[in-house]
């Protein structure tokens, strides 16, 4: 698989930030931003025209629904893939009915073809509470497995806590 950086962290961490730094550094111009917070709510629409208008003009926008693979596969495979975030497409998976590490493992394939670095976003749910519902504690429990078998994969994990980078794997 191409380079593959994983980047961790809680709700308003700064790990977006950092991985369009990152997406910047790797790519310049040459970015593909696979978003997947789906439209629909007024305060997440705000939200998504503020990540917009944050990301170059040049950068390349896929927006993802529950068929990850399709949307890597849709980029340029020489462009930098920044995928923001896990988080938002768990849970559009998990509402389509879908297993998460069976449609990860697709995306992964996909990946593994590419020629250029892939960026990925999760939130670390490992360390918050127990949910209160059992789909609140499958979504964590889906996602906690999910961000394990992208790190494993991945050549770099950082963990952004509060908007300072923590090296947890890096190349050796």
């Amino acid at each position: 698989m191409p380079e593959l950086h994983l980047l961790l962290g809680g709700a308003a961490s700064g790990k977006s930030a950092l991985a369009l730094e990152r997406a910047r550094a790797l790519g310049g111009d040459r970015v593909t931003f696979v978003a997947t917070a789906r439209p629909g709510d007024p305060e997440l629409d705000e939200r998504i025209a503020a990540h917009r208008r944050q990301r170059p003009a040049a950068w390349r926008t896929v927006d993802a629904g529950p068929d990850l693979a399709a949307a890597v596969v849709s980029a340029h495979p020489d462009a930098v893939l920044l995928l923001d975030s896990l988080t938002l497409w768990v849970a559009a998976v998990l509402e389509a009915g879908e297993r998460p590490s069976e449609s990860w493992a697709r995306a992964a394939s996909a990946l593994g073809v590419r020629g250029a670095p892939a960026i990925v976003v999760s939130d670390e749910v490992g360390q918050g509470v127990v949910p209160a519902t059992v789909a609140g504690r499958r979504f964590r429990d889906e996602l906690g497995r999910l961000n394990q078998l992208v790190a494993r994969d991945a050549a770099t994990v950082t963990v952004v806590v509060a908007g300072i980078p923590v090296a947890v794997k890096a190349v050796t």
